[in-house]
């Protein structure tokens, strides 16, 4: 496919809206209306016992509040792990010495350009959150087997948690199996 024009629709401080075209070879044409993101870093935070760390938020456009992963956008010149950092420090307070890449994924690519990168942050140390100004956050400890049942009761529907969760233990029982 090869992108033939994108036209400016709406920007905002978070995200630009663009209608593109792009035709392939045989002369295939694809006409979509795009939100443009940056992309954002999610953290899975896990503590010495284990447990999962989530915040409670409430969430505008599902109208209602979530459980969820803490995640931010990367800013502007901001690598993932910067924007992880940082993000995992105002959305909760703690800090992690280990980080761990473990997935990457597009959450609706049909019309979002967005990428999500989920980053495992160990050896945390806590401290006194600083959540923006519109952010109301309630943080709580989960034990892995807790959030799974969360998860399979529909008590978690925001899929970055699910996705994380899923790694996270596929990538535990990898860990287990090599010590």
């Amino acid at each position: 496919m090869k992108l033939i024009s994108s036209t400016e629709l709406n920007k905002t401080p978070i995200f630009t809206v663009t209608l593109d075209r792009a035709v392939d070879p045989g002369g295939f044409e694809i006409k979509r209306a795009i939100v443009r993101h940056g992309g954002s870093a999610v953290m899975l935070p896990v503590d010495m016992r284990g447990r999962i760390l989530l915040v409670r938020q409430y969430r505008l456009p599902a109208r209602q509040y979530l459980w969820e992963l803490p995640a931010g956008r990367v800013d502007p010149g901001e690598t993932l792990l910067k924007a992880a950092r940082r993000e995992l420090a105002e959305e909760t307070g703690y800090r992690a010495k280990q980080w761990r890449k473990i997935a990457e994924f597009y959450p609706s690519p049909g019309f979002l350009s967005e990428k999500m990168t989920i980053f495992l942050a160990t050896d945390l140390t806590a401290g006194e959150p600083a959540p923006m100004e519109d952010e109301r956050i309630e943080t709580r400890w989960f034990t892995r087997r807790e959030l799974g049942e969360w998860i399979r009761a529909g008590e978690i529907k925001d899929a970055k948690t699910m996705i994380g969760y899923y790694r996270y233990r596929e990538f535990s029982r990898r860990k287990s199996n090599m010590d």
